[in-house]
């Protein structure tokens, strides 16, 4: 992948053909999501492996995106979702990441407080986003974490074989009766939005990895998950109510920041 000012990008152990199978050329920043990002992961030589190596990145347009047609024909909406096993890619239109941040989506949050070594790959565009991240802190992220784990919560339980879910994976449902990776997920937002309420940054990396694999793997309980469960919201509601973040983003800085990110990528002058 060429970058305008740095050089050549490939992801790790793929050729530069592959990794534009994952994600666009204008890619501007690239990192880990998911178990890599949050020491999570489960190699797969063990029985209760069922990760993917999951990445993100964000990616500028050209020009006609934004002032011609092509962003009408556009079918993806700024989405674009790759699969190159083992490899699992989703890539966000610069506007489009930009907005789910303003929105508090505790994915997309995740990519700017990520472990230096996780990143990647990062033009001076993407990090100015990392530079500017503070733009996004607000008591609104208590809604859709607590959105999140709610909805972990009903699929752990009532939807076993939903989405992509691989062979194996069904396997493990059928074994312990729940989605132990659902119940994983679920633990882990209530106790990064509880965080995020408390301290303003997120703990993407997760201190209680052990904990969390050993719910993934299927050593909790379903009734010991859902007791852990009910007291994380229960502290959610109250780092909410005690947060000491302001109310919401910084609407106007946020839009200032993607403008001036798509404008330095043109070369528009103003």
């Amino acid at each position: 992948m060429k970058d305008k000012d740095t050089g050549e990008f490939r992801l790790p152990n793929l050729s530069m053909e592959d990794t534009l199978k994952l994600m666009p050329e204008s890619s501007i920043l690239v990192g880990y999501r998911g178990s890599q990002a949050h020491n999570t992961y489960i190699s797969p030589t063990e029985p209760s492996s069922i990760d993917d190596i999951d990445i993100m990145s964000i990616y500028v347009p050209p020009l006609n995106y934004y002032i011609g047609l092509d962003g009408i024909r556009k079918k993806d909406r700024g989405t674009i979702e790759k699969m190159l096993d083992p490899w699992d890619s989703v890539s966000y239109e610069i506007r489009k990441f930009i907005w789910l941040l303003v929105k508090a989506n505790p994915n997309v949050m995740s990519l700017l407080w990520l472990r230096e070594n996780h990143y990647l790959f990062c033009h001076p565009l993407g990090k100015r986003i990392l530079d500017n991240r503070d733009i996004f802190l607000g008591k609104h992220a208590y809604k859709p974490f607590i959105g999140y784990a709610h909805s972990q919560l009903h699929k752990m339980e009532h939807c076993k074989f939903m989405g992509r879910m691989g062979a194996k994976r069904k396997r493990l449902v059928e074994k312990y009766g729940f989605d132990c990776k659902n119940a994983s997920h679920l633990i882990r937002l209530l106790r990064m939005g509880t965080e995020f309420l408390t301290e303003g940054k997120m703990n993407v990396f997760r201190h209680d990895s052990r904990e969390l694999k050993a719910i993934k793997a299927g050593e909790w309980s379903l009734e010991r998950v859902k007791e852990e469960a009910d007291k994380w919201f229960n502290l959610a509601h109250e780092a909410y109510v005690r947060s000491p973040l302001p109310p919401g983003p910084d609407i106007e800085k946020a839009e200032a920041l993607v403008m001036s990110i798509v404008k330095d990528w043109h070369g528009i002058q103003s």
